[in-house]
């Protein structure tokens, strides 16, 4: 298989991103980001802080999605992110904002 084809096939992406990522338009941000790439998933804030992303399509566009949270929107602050590849589940239809959890 060619790095090509690689880097088109489905995947998902599972990030938790820590710093200062609440209260700053982060998931309105990282929404926009992903509805841009075409990608499906979910964003939310979590309990302790930090703001988990799922989100699924083209390993090429998860790549450009995490360069994105790596970034954060103009008022954040982002000190780590934490990523996991998976294989694409195709459960989502669209990208939105969870409720915290």
């Amino acid at each position: 298989m060619s790095d090509a084809n690689e880097n088109n096939d489905l995947a998902q992406l599972h990030a938790h991103v820590r710093g200062r990522v609440q209260g700053v338009g982060f998931r309105a941000f990282v929404e926009q980001c992903a509805h841009n790439l075409r990608l499906t998933g979910w964003v939310r804030n979590r309990w302790d802080g930090s703001v988990e992303v799922l989100a699924e399509g083209p390993r090429k566009d998860l790549e450009r999605l995490l360069v994105e949270l790596h970034r954060g929107p103009r008022a954040s602050h982002v000190t780590d992110v934490q990523i996991e590849w998976l294989p694409a589940s195709g459960e989502f239809t669209r990208f939105y904002v969870r409720m915290t959890g």
